[in-house]
């Protein structure tokens, strides 16, 4: 797993380095969503977590979640589009193991894609993720996670 400022990206997952979240392919062609662990450093403690139902579409960098905070209330953009097809009912009854585990029980949903392979360009992932997840911590001044 590769570290920015202190804040565990593993390298193996595709980013959306902007609306920070990665997206997890998975073997059954489903893709799995959730927050950075730079996301969670600059929200605080999450104390609640709203994904869209089971069955819904979500467009590319519209919302697949809406999560809340001390600091800050806001959607998880998802990367990818496509249909929700499962969300994480642990984390609804316990929002923290998204700080806790972001890029495991922390996960929010997941989906079946649309289009993979034309959403995934977009995408960035191993070094080239580390070094924009780099370049943006810098310009936004954070001191680390």
């Amino acid at each position: 797993m590769a570290s920015v400022k202190n804040c565990n990206l593993p390298d193996d997952l595709y980013y959306n380095v902007e609306s920070n979240v990665w997206v997890r392919k998975e073997a059954d062609g489903t893709v799995t969503i959730g927050m950075t662990a730079y996301a969670c450093a600059l929200a605080g403690e999450v104390v609640a977590y709203t994904p869209k139902k089971v069955g819904r579409s979500v467009d590319v960098n519209k919302s697949a979640a809406t999560v809340e905070s001390g600091k800050w209330v806001g959607p998880v953009k998802s990367p990818i589009g496509g249909e929700v097809v499962a969300v994480n009912d642990a984390v609804s009854a316990s929002p923290k193991s998204i700080n806790a585990d972001p890029y495991g029980n922390g996960w929010l949903v997941k989906m079946k894609p649309a289009n993979w392979d034309a959403d995934a360009a977009s995408l960035v992932t191993g070094d080239a993720a580390m070094k924009a997840f780099e370049a943006k911590m810098t310009a936004d001044g954070f001191a680390g996670c």
